[in-house]
């Protein structure tokens, strides 16, 4: 090889290497220029943020925190990296929101940024850290308790409130068949003995009433219930005996045992009222009663099924009880007639469904 040859290609060498170095300079100020001016926009940003949160009141022990996706980033007021998964303050107009906002909502529609070296720059709004659960204070938690007990309570209400309740307005229609004969039941208390004529009665009343029902449902235990004002028109036939029918007014009360779930409600009712028979022991007819205004009384036990608010129907046992209280004597005997048998009813709420009950 002649020295002239490897002159050309040291020298072609140290151009390569000149040229290498050379380029490799160039990037590093680049770098280094890129770096001063992202740190310089990095300041900027910060003193914004800065003095947003000083307008609103907030020290800045509680700046520094970041919210990256999955990871909480304290004690930092700068991006750490795309690798940490930090977010990067950008200058640029964004959807950004307050500085006291708790949730990081990202830019919907904002494109990536390419940097100097190609990389790509997440545009996004810095704001506080997104408290975690345990910060939840004990208030939160109660309201959050007692709303499942209302939701649990809401879900499984009480069907009854919107039947029993104070001032609701009945109207019922009962029928029944009474073939069975008793001595009076309140003997004892006359002094009488329990006896009874030959003569046999069998009476068919049909009673119309109107229900009022005087107060709310309330009691203890199996007495849990309500009260039940009652006006009613009787007519009776009597398709056994010498009298034929028997017309009167009664009233009473009657006491709803309300359970609290459940379609069928147990109850006791007693009614007293006057009435006209026709009367045919002034006829002579034996152990027939002495006069036409008589009284009459009327005791029953039962059970109702409630369909809905509105509808319901009933069947029970009743005793009726009709005499003139004595008042024929001497002249003719009051011998009284005491009947019991089955009994059953419909009843209808009037009006619209009134307040739900409260005990």
């Amino acid at each position: 090889m002649k020295f002239a040859d490897y002159r050309e290609q040291v020298e072609g060498r140290g151009s390569v290497f000149q040229l290498t170095v050379g380029m490799v300079l160039l990037m590093l100020v680049a770098a280094g220029g890129t770096m001063e001016a992202q740190s310089l926009q990095e300041a900027v940003a910060e003193s914004q943020v800065l003095g947003a949160m000083t307008q609103t009141g907030k020290g800045t022990a509680d700046f520094g925190s970041e919210v990256g996706p999955g990871k909480t980033h304290e004690n930092s007021g700068r991006a750490e990296g795309e690798a940490d998964g930090a977010a990067i303050i950008s200058s640029e107009p964004s959807c950004a929101t307050e500085a006291s906002a708790l949730v990081v909502e990202e830019c919907p529609t904002a494109p990536p940024r390419t940097g100097l070296f190609g990389a790509q720059e997440l545009s996004s709004t810095l704001v506080g850290p997104k408290p975690p659960l345990a910060a939840m204070d004990d208030s939160s938690r109660e309201n959050s308790k007692t709303a499942s007990v209302v939701t649990s309570h809401t879900s499984n209400p009480d069907f009854n409130r919107d039947i029993y309740y104070k001032n609701k307005l009945e109207f019922s229609l009962d029928g029944g068949w009474l073939p069975i004969n008793i001595p009076f039941v309140f003997d004892v208390f006359l002094g009488d003995a329990y006896t009874m004529t030959s003569l046999r009665y069998t009476l068919v009343p049909v009673i119309g009433s109107l229900r009022w029902q005087i107060d709310d449902v309330g009691g203890p235990w199996i007495f849990r219930g309500n009260w039940d004002l009652e006006l009613s028109g009787a007519v009776t036939f009597i398709p056994k005996g010498p009298e034929t029918h028997y017309f009167a007014w009664i009233m009473g009360f009657r006491r709803n045992f309300v359970p609290h779930h459940g379609r069928i409600a147990p109850y006791f009712d007693g009614r007293v009222g006057l009435g006209g028979i026709d009367a045919k022991g002034p006829a002579g007819v034996l152990y027939a009663q002495g006069q036409n205004f008589t009284f009459t009384m009327n005791m029953g036990s039962g059970v109702r099924y409630n369909f809905n608010p509105r509808y319901s129907i009933s069947a029970g046992l009743n005793w009726m009880h009709i005499s003139n209280l004595y008042l024929s004597e001497p002249q003719f005997s009051n011998y009284g007639i005491n009947v019991y048998g089955p009994m059953f009813g419909i009843d209808v709420r009037l009006g619209k469904l009134g307040h739900r009950g409260s005990e």
